[in-house]
């Protein structure tokens, strides 16, 4: 029996020995010693008699025996030998009474590497065994920048808490994410881990079964993008069919993750006919009106940032009268309820969703999937969601020609940045408005405070930096009488308006419908395996800057000449050398950041003084926020 089954073993073996010679690959099994004498190990952790999956186990220790297996782990000395013998009984006692001696193996990079015991791991690997004990030690590599490293040492954190072995990551913070959406962030007990177990079994078999192991990236990332979706207690409640169904709605989720960058950013609007040659040829006839809802964490008379937007609702309405209606917006939307609110809105025929709130975007996912038809924006950025599409504005490009105001106005070379929320976005807009500064002002230093904070104290910040001119808020409401926004100067206790960033939301919202009606959205989603953000600016007309007569108009002409060369593209904020805080340099000379950098920036240039804020710092409304898309500083 066993003679027969290493005949059946030995033809795998050949077959994928041919198959990597012909692909230019190494037909033996990885040797760890040769890994590791390119890398460098830390430490080595005795991690005792543990179950480890038989996929995860992918080579020898040392040199010894790799000729005698190929890169799948199947034999390919010939038949009678002595070696084959040994296997063909090792087969026979996994028949019989199945293998129960352990291995020794070393574990490195979440992959085993046997000590001891490879033609036992040959075997159950032909009877397509899950698993194997072996007692395993651990070989810690020494920390580092690199990507698989990183996510290493969060794998291994995951490890320490979970007790699994069965599950693994390609891309970082997903370990982490998974943690935290299981709800189960202490050491988990054998009840936890076996009723998680159960769902990634369960999850694995509907995942693959669709064709998932074709797909670059791991179950543990696909896994936490669809519990991300559903929640992890109705995940684990859900049935076969539920499972499988589930797991095709999400699908275009799980691809977004097999790129490195995951969010597609839409850097201008698609050229579209004019809005009335064009409706007039989309709709002839139709006497139907496109429904437009807007979802509001607060009424437009409580927020600033609010209140913009309904200014682009209320234009987007007298642009369109006779095609469109809205919802008027919907007031009081946060996570408990959005569900709810945007299932409602939906049933009463909303075409088309604007949420300008970004905590609002994950409890709207599994609705987004329960209806593709429906297209969904979130007012956000840097967020990496294929069934909800997200939307902002380069406000950094208004924030740059603020600094060069404020660099040529500031007699003592200090300048006040006053930012609420440590988010994405924002911290581009400090460094903006500081690079801006330096332009007119070499010598200018941003003093850098955040409204968020529990200790925030504007004026006792102002006063002790001996600060006059202050960039802050970017607008206030009708009904908010102070003066302090935009930029200003403060001379003998009065509030001077120098300049005001705008935000044209009507601007973004007539330009999206116009597309959205042109079909160019759901071309450039075709188009597109990743998410897509629309990150318009002053070229689109989305972000302006107005100055005041307060502004000398020297300093006018020179904004204006600026904002002209922005908006053809003529010059860009961040170009050429640009060092942070720490000295290090995140720009080359002669050449322009990328938009995915400028995004995703998680820290200072060199002219601003002060800190990204941590979380405990921040008051509760912020932390809310912040945990959503909040950025850490880089040390």
């Amino acid at each position: 029996m066993g003679d027969q089954e290493y005949t059946e073993a030995l033809k795998l073996g050949k077959k994928e020995y041919k198959s990597c010679v012909s692909q230019g690959r190494f037909p033996y099994l990885p040797v760890l010693d040769d890994i590791l004498s390119r890398e460098e190990v830390r430490t080595e952790q005795n991690m005792g008699l543990i179950q480890i999956p038989l996929d995860f186990v992918v080579g020898t220790s040392t040199m010894g025996r790799t000729y005698s297996f190929a890169a799948n782990f199947m034999p390919i000395l010939r038949e009678n030998t002595e070696f084959a013998v040994k296997w063909a009984n090792l087969s026979d006692a996994q028949i019989n009474e199945g293998i129960r001696d352990p291995i020794v193996a070393y574990e490195y990079m979440n992959r085993y590497y046997v000590v001891e015991g490879n033609k036992r791991v040959s075997v159950l690997k032909y009877f397509k065994a899950d698993s194997i004990v072996a007692n395993v030690t651990r070989k810690i590599p020494k920390y580092s920048e690199d990507e698989d490293v990183k996510i290493y040492y969060e794998y291994m954190k995951f490890n320490e808490i979970t007790g699994l072995f069965n599950i693994e990551f390609s891309k970082p913070g997903m370990a982490e994410q998974l943690l935290e959406l299981t709800g189960c962030t202490t050491r988990w007990d054998p009840e936890v881990r076996s009723e998680f177990n159960s769902l990634l079994l369960h999850f694995t078999r509907a995942y693959e079964f669709r064709g998932g192991s074709k797909l670059p990236i791991t179950v543990g990332d696909v896994l936490t993008a669809f519990i991300n979706v559903y929640g992890y207690k109705e995940s684990l409640a859900m049935s076969d069919a539920e499972m499988n169904t589930n797991v095709v709605k999400c699908w275009n989720e799980f691809v977004v993750l097999t790129h490195k960058h995951t969010v597609g950013l839409v850097m201008d609007p698609t050229s579209v006919q004019e809005k009335k040659s064009l409706l007039s040829y989309l709709l002839p006839t139709s006497n139907r009106k496109f429904t437009v809802a807007f979802l509001y964490p607060k009424s437009p008379e409580e927020s600033d940032w609010i209140y913009a937007h309904e200014l682009g609702r209320n234009y987007l309405e007298e642009t369109f009268p006779e095609q469109m209606k809205t919802i008027c917006c919907v007031s009081g939307v946060h996570e408990e309820n959005v569900e709810d609110v945007l299932s409602e809105v939906i049933r009463n025929g909303a075409d088309i969703v604007f949420e300008v709130a970004p905590q609002m975007m994950k409890p709207s996912l599994k609705i987004a999937v329960d209806h593709p038809d429906v297209k969904i924006l979130n007012c956000t950025l840097n967020t990496s969601h294929k069934y909800i599409r997200t939307y902002y504005a380069r406000m950094y490009e208004a924030k740059f020609i603020a600094g060069v105001i404020a660099g040529a106005l500031a007699d003592n070379n200090k300048i006040a940045y006053i930012a609420d929320y440590p988010i994405y976005g924002m911290i581009a807009n400090i460094n903006a408005f500081a690079l801006g500064a330096s332009f007119t002002n070499p010598r200018a230093q941003i003093y850098l405070e955040w409204s968020t904070k529990k200790d925030y104290d504007r004026e006792h910040f102002l006063t002790e930096n001996d600060i006059s001119v202050v960039s802050d808020q970017d607008m206030i409401t009708p009904s908010d009488t102070k003066r302090q926004f935009g930029l200003y100067r403060i001379e003998e206790g009065r509030t001077l308006n120098l300049a005001m960033p705008l935000w044209n939301w009507g601007i973004f919202y007539e330009k999206m419908i116009q597309s959205i009606l042109a079909g160019s959205y759901q071309t450039e989603g075709n188009s597109e395996d990743r998410a897509l953000n629309y990150w318009w600016g002053m070229s689109a007309g989305v972000i302006d800057m107005i100055c005041s007569n307060n502004v000398p108009a020297g300093v006018r002409r020179l904004a204006d000449h600026l904002k002209h060369d922005i908006k053809k593209g003529d010059m860009v904020p961040f170009y050429g050398e640009i060092y942070s805080q720490d000295g290090e340099l995140r720009n080359k000379s002669n050449v322009a950041m990328k938009p995915e950098a400028i995004m995703e920036m998680d820290w200072l240039v060199a002219n601003v003084k002060g800190s990204i804020p941590t979380m405990d710092t921040l008051i509760d409304a912020a932390q809310t926020v912040v945990q959503l898309k909040g950025v850490e500083e880089t040390k």
